[in-house]
């Protein structure tokens, strides 16, 4: 007699699906025991699978993305990072592109769990948006404002599009003639848009090392020194 076939494990009650509706906690629960490759994100209590990423986006997130590393570099107290889960409240669990936070410790609003998550809203997120803009100008914003974050980047390679929203004064920015974004919740972060979206790196380098010589950026370095002594004094 052949041997009994081994019933296969019942995986369902591991996947998540588009447009499953859970609390973090849910999502959270079951987002550890998805496969490694396997990306979702939880926005407004929704889940949202990811498809898998194409070229278009790889080589649009890296320019920006090596702004926000040459800002953080220089500036004492912030920290940018890419493709991080985000567990900004009850239903919203996002795992946004890009971001840039300023450290608890120099008056930061968000901090890092003890399981290496980040808690709490990052002051910037930014976004390569290819097949997910109706996500991200929408929904993702709203859910972005509601928690807290100040500043939102939406870069859309496809439309040659650059948006840039003030989400602690609930409006869209419009772009200066000079073509640079100069970031409000981290002055002296300036991006050329127009090289970005061109892919003239050496004209966004240069706009990159503009800012942080400006003299904002240095302001808000003393300002992020002053408060970190402040928070040493307070403990």
């Amino acid at each position: 007699m052949a041997p009994a076939l081994k019933k296969k494990p019942d995986l369902s009650r591991y996947l998540l699906n588009n447009g499953d509706h859970m609390s973090q906690t849910e999502f959270h629960r079951a987002y550890k025991n998805t496969p490694e490759n396997f990306r979702a994100e939880l926005v407004g209590g929704i889940v949202f699978v990811a498809s898998p990423l194409k070229k278009g986006h790889g080589e649009n997130h890296l320019p920006l993305g090596s702004a926000f590393f040459a800002y953080e570099t220089v500036t004492p107290g912030t920290v940018s990072g890419d493709n991080s889960t985000i567990m900004l409240g009850e239903h919203s669990e996002p795992q946004p592109d890009l971001y840039l936070r300023v450290e608890p410790e120099y008056g930061g609003q968000s901090i890092v769990t003890e399981d290496d998550y980040i808690s709490g809203a990052p002051e910037l997120v930014a976004e390569i948006a290819l097949s997910s803009s109706a996500i991200d100008l929408n929904l993702k914003r709203q859910d972005y404002a509601r928690h807290g974050v100040r500043e939102y980047m939406v870069l859309l390679p496809m439309e040659k599009e650059f948006r840039w929203f003030d989400l602690s004064r609930d409006r869209e920015n419009a772009l200066p003639i000079d073509s640079i974004c100069r970031s409000r919740a981290f002055p002296g972060l300036w991006i050329h848009v127009k090289a970005l979206l061109e892919h003239k790196h050496k004209l966004l380098t240069r706009t990159i090392k503009r800012g942080l010589a400006s003299p904002e950026h240095a302001a808000f370095v003393k300002k992020l020194e002053a408060a970190k002594r402040k928070r040493g004094r307070e403990k």
